[in-house]
């Protein structure tokens, strides 16, 4: 039994350098994503915004902030 090797994959823990890349990765999804989003939220007319909830200066502030906040 002293023969067996440890064949099993190497987690993302133990490769510093792919759980970088990994929240990298993520954070520029996550960007996109509040970006395509916000294009969608200028495209609302007034009654839109009024079904929402959302004033006209609530979106004028949203639509401010750079994709990556």
């Amino acid at each position: 039994m002293n023969n067996l090797q440890d064949v099993s994959a190497p987690s993302v823990q133990s490769r510093p350098c792919l759980h970088w890349l990994r929240g990298l990765l993520k954070g520029l999804f996550a960007g996109l994503e509040r970006a395509r989003t916000r294009r969608l939220l200028a495209q609302l007319d007034d009654r839109q915004l009024s079904d929402l909830g959302i004033s006209h200066t609530d979106r004028h502030n949203e639509l401010d902030k750079p994709f990556w906040r």
